[in-house]
């Protein structure tokens, strides 16, 4: 399915065929620990993409983990 079809069928959602992409991609990343490899594997995304990607993901998780003493 091409994204002329894509778009038309979530024309209606505050969001694009893009955006909803990138953020399937970060909840893959959150869900299998951040792996660069599996995201590119799985979405056939290029070293440079999978790596931002996972270093995206894990900058939010050290912004979220507290820090202690």
């Amino acid at each position: 399915m091409g994204t002329f079809w894509m778009d038309r069928l979530v024309k209606e959602l505050p969001v694009g065929v893009d955006r909803l992409r990138q953020d399937r991609i970060l909840e893959e990343a959150l869900a299998n620990g951040a792996d660069p490899l599996h995201l590119a594997h799985v979405f056939s995304l290029g070293a440079k993409a999978s790596l931002r990607y996972t270093s995206a993901v894990t900058e939010s998780e050290v912004e979220r983990t507290p820090n202690t003493p």
